[in-house]
């Protein structure tokens, strides 16, 4: 069985790249300095930032569906970065080094069923969720903070696409 783990469409936040502090603020976005390793995941790269380069927090719809699970949160996007990483069968080091809860939702967008999970038990999850037939999607938090971390597909399943307002 395989699976996708992709990152966001950088080119949705660039209107925010290299604004000043008090125009990100009008957008209800904050720039900051990352100063210490493995402290700011980007939703882009799916990568951590490195000490020394900036960072945009600011709140994202990760999910944009007239249903009970409809949700934004904060999250961190890595300033300037636009193509988003597009993983096969391959769990980032971003959610490895991290506690992840992970939702899997129907073609409702309803969640059917969730788990908590860490390093390989990470994937061991994701393939055990896509063996129910009924799973479209799975959304992955970072479980200390509840912020949105990426979508996981199926790689053989239909409508594998989603709107950047989904992910």
């Amino acid at each position: 069985m395989s699976y996708i783990i992709k990152g966001l469409d950088g080119s949705v936040f660039e209107h925010l790249y290299g604004l000043s502090d008090c125009k990100l603020q009008e957008h209800g976005a904050i720039r900051i300095n990352v100063d210490k390793p493995q402290a700011y995941p980007d939703r882009i790269s799916l990568r951590d930032i490195p000490v020394g380069e900036y960072a945009i927090l600011l709140n994202h719809t990760f999910l944009d569906s007239p249903t009970p699970y409809r949700g934004s949160h904060a999250i961190f996007i890595w300033e300037g970065k636009k193509e988003a990483a597009i993983l096969t069968d391959c769990i980032p080091e971003v959610m490895i080094s991290r506690t992840i809860s992970l939702r899997a939702f129907d073609n409702n967008d309803m969640m059917i069923d969730a788990a908590i999970a860490s390093n390989e038990k990470i994937e061991e999850n994701i393939l055990i969720f896509f063996e129910n037939t009924q799973i479209k999607y799975i959304l992955a938090h970072n479980a200390k903070q509840g912020c949105f971390s990426c979508r996981i597909t199926l790689n053989n399943r239909q409508n594998n696409t989603f709107n950047e307002g989904e992910a």
